[in-house]
């Protein structure tokens, strides 16, 4: 890999991992459709002109309703959950579930018909499994069990949203794609957000997560991704999906002390694993894989 791939790598595995921080500060003051309309819409706003400008939004406008279901799958259902979810769940176990995306890609190309399922691939999804029931085995509480049983969702759009993308706009402009996504979900959000506007001026802390969340892990995030795919191609790219877990651990247990325990570490070793294991193609198909990794 090239000096540039190294330090795209190491950007997006950081600010990928920021965001569970992030949303965790933020959701102290903020309900989750706010914050989803926040990150969404002032999202757009950075990235909408340089799509246009780029050239790269008018022939996405010729397949909005693929876009709207990509924007419902990846980011509109997938924010709300996750959002919602860390109003009970620590950042860095809600990092660590997240981390489970790719066990779901390879369980959908299974089931598509896009990828055989082999043995060590299903050994690997065993094993991220396995990882998942660790972490809700020994980390969570059984007031907080509703909230860790909605990262399904947030797991499952994470995996989806992909693959619908990889299906139906491959041919369009990835800029172009995620800038209307994000517009559409804004726009989707708007009425809720009206109705949960926060009371009270917000916090200094809230503040500065809610712009880092828009600015660097979102418009920012986009495109350093594009150029990491650019750079090093699909397949290395997903590698930072084993980065981001670990990010978002170090920060919450660092940053906010949240605890370090033995469901921690196994449900750690073991999703990862189980994503390495998964991702892996059989050679009699093996190809260019779809990019499954979710904007969390």
């Amino acid at each position: 890999m090239s000096r540039r791939g190294w330090v795209l790598f190491v950007l997006m595995g950081v600010i990928w991992g920021i965001p569970y921080l992030l949303i965790k500060i933020s959701v102290r003051e903020l309900s989750a459709p706010m914050l989803v309309e926040m990150r969404t819409g002032g999202a757009a706003l950075i990235l909408l002109p340089l799509a246009i400008s780029r050239g790269q939004l008018r022939p996405v406008l010729r397949r909005l309703p693929v876009v709207l279901a990509f924007a419902l799958t990846e980011i509109c259902l997938p924010w709300f959950f996750l959002f919602n979810a860390e109003h009970k769940l620590t950042s860095s176990l809600a990092g660590l579930l997240v981390a489970a995306v790719p066990l779901v890609g390879a369980l959908l190309g299974w089931l598509s018909g896009a990828d055989r399922l082999d043995r060590r691939r299903l050994g690997g999804i065993l094993l991220g499994l396995a990882g998942v029931a660790a972490l809700v085995g020994f980390d969570v509480g059984s007031s907080d069990a509703w909230a860790a049983a909605s990262m399904v969702v947030v797991v499952v759009g994470y995996a989806f949203g992909p693959w619908i993308a990889s299906h139906y706009l491959s041919e369009l402009p990835s800029l172009g794609v995620t800038s209307a996504a994000l517009a559409l979900s804004a726009l989707i959000y708007s009425p809720i957000a009206a109705l949960e506007a926060p009371s009270r001026a917000l916090s200094a802390s809230v503040i500065g997560s809610v712009l880092g969340l828009t600015v660097v892990c979102t418009a920012l995030a986009f495109v350093v991704f594009f150029a990491l795919i650019a750079e090093v191609g699909p397949v290395r790219a997903t590698v930072i999906t084993y980065v981001n877990p670990a990010v978002a651990v170090v920060l919450g247990v660092s940053v906010l002390n949240e605890p370090f325990g033995i469901g921690t570490v196994v449900g750690f070793v073991f999703i990862v694993a189980g994503c390495y294991l998964s991702a892996g193609r059989p050679a009699a198909v093996a190809s260019e894989p779809e990019v499954t990794v979710g904007a969390p």
